[in-house]
């Protein structure tokens, strides 16, 4: 029972780095279309996204394949969850009229 413990935790830990990891992207995509700094924005969002997700790995596999491929179960299914949630956000026509671009 212990190990299907473990095995779910690695699942929880892969869905939580995923859900950063994908709402990080999300968010940056976001903020760095309409900055200025937009090379900024999306390469300190690749560091840091990527940092994080290989330390998350690290962490939870701590040298057992089975924990790592749980994981990576767990990112991909966040990536499913975040872009659904995701789709109806940007899915919503913008009534702002303070567009920058032209229709």
């Amino acid at each position: 029972m212990t190990e299907l413990s473990a095995l779910l935790s690695a699942l929880a830990a892969g869905v939580v780095l995923g859900t950063m990891y994908f709402g990080g992207l999300w968010w940056t995509v976001g903020r760095g279309i309409g900055s200025p700094f937009a090379a900024r924005w999306f390469l300190l969002s690749l560091l840091a996204r990527t940092g994080g997700a290989m330390i998350g790995f690290y962490l939870v596999g701590r040298g057992s394949w089975q924990r790592l491929l749980v994981c990576l179960l767990g990112f991909i299914i966040a990536r499913h969850i975040v872009t659904r949630f995701t789709a109806d956000a940007t899915a919503r026509p913008r009534s702002s009229g303070s567009a920058k671009h032209a229709p």
